[in-house]
């Protein structure tokens, strides 16, 4: 606090700061140990001007030039449940919004320092934020992802870069299920909050005819089950009809009455979709079936920040 307090006094007093931080790291080693190299004092810095209380003109800490006008406040040491290498990354987030989001979760979630990496680069944020509109985004920072409802617990695109499979090659849909049962623990990261596996290949018969579910799990938040089909091509309407069947019976035959499950969400995961299609071949009040594209590349989150200001605007 007091090198932030010396550096908002002007520049002439930024320059006497620079010197500060050098004599500081000196004595604080000779006193303390390691630690407390130029580098972290400039890291604690940051993270005092980025969760103290303050009004900030510029989103750039660190350098002398900085325009953030800083208010006193006593930081409560109860509010940062996560480790400083989890802090580390948050900092770099500049974007306010988002970095409370990823707080959140990486608290409620227990996210180790690897997943709320894979998380962050897997831009998690702005795919959920995509789904949503402006009162929905203001909600994701300030409780995270909440589900109350099947749209709630979708992605589009879901980013399944764990399974190896370069985007580009040819793979069949049974390599692409075998690759995501091996990587389950993963994935079930990626599905969201709330499910259980259940199954792959889960079969189903009537009138002498067999029927196979690629993936079945089991959502507790939502109270229902989940049916995912894998496509590797482009969505077609039979796929849609395909997985409204799916739906249709596990709602009459297996669905629990008596327990107060919900109606069955159907996920066709496919490589494209056309959203036209989409809407022309489901019902208007549709609440269950649902297409969501995949990739196995990590996305682009430059694209997806730009869809999200598109959306605000």
């Amino acid at each position: 606090m007091l090198i932030v307090e010396e550096e908002q006094i002007g520049k002439e007093r930024a320059e006497y700061g620079k010197s500060l931080l050098e004599e500081l790291s000196k004595r604080l080693i000779l006193e303390f140990g390691r630690g407390f190299s130029e580098t972290n004092l400039k890291q604690m810095r940051r993270f005092y001007l980025t969760y103290s209380i303050r009004q900030t003109l510029s989103d750039e800490f660190g350098d002398d030039k900085s325009k953030t006008v800083v208010t006193s406040s006593k930081m409560n040491t109860d509010d940062f449940k996560l480790s400083w290498s989890h802090y580390l990354i948050l900092m770099r987030m500049a974007n306010n919004e988002e970095r409370k989001f990823y707080e959140i979760e990486a608290i409620k979630n227990n996210w180790s320092l690897r997943e709320l990496k894979r998380q962050y680069n897997a831009a998690l944020y702005e795919r959920l934020a995509l789904s949503r509109d402006k009162e929905g985004i203001k909600s994701l920072s300030e409780k995270g992802q909440v589900i109350e409802k099947p749209e709630d617990a979708l992605k589009d695109p879901y980013v399944l870069e764990f399974v190896g499979l370069p985007e580009e090659n040819r793979y069949s849909e049974n390599e692409l299920e075998k690759k995501l049962i091996d990587k389950l623990e993963n994935f079930l990261l990626e599905l969201g909050k709330g499910f259980a596996f259940i199954g792959r290949q889960v079969r189903f018969s009537f009138d002498d005819e067999h029927y196979r579910i690629d993936l079945v799990f089991y959502n507790r938040l939502l109270q229902c089950f989940v049916l995912i089909d894998l496509k590797i091509g482009k969505l077609t309407h039979q796929d849609l009809g395909q997985m409204q069947m799916y739906v249709n019976y596990y709602d009459r035959y297996i669905k629990n009455e008596n327990e107060n499950e919900n109606k069955t969400i159907g996920i066709v995961l496919c490589k494209d979709k056309n959203n036209t299609l989409v809407e022309i071949s489901l019902p208007e009040d549709n609440e269950q079936i649902f297409a969501s594209k995949y990739q196995t590349v990590l996305p682009s989150k430059k694209e997806l920040k730009a869809l999200i200001e598109n959306k605000k605007n």
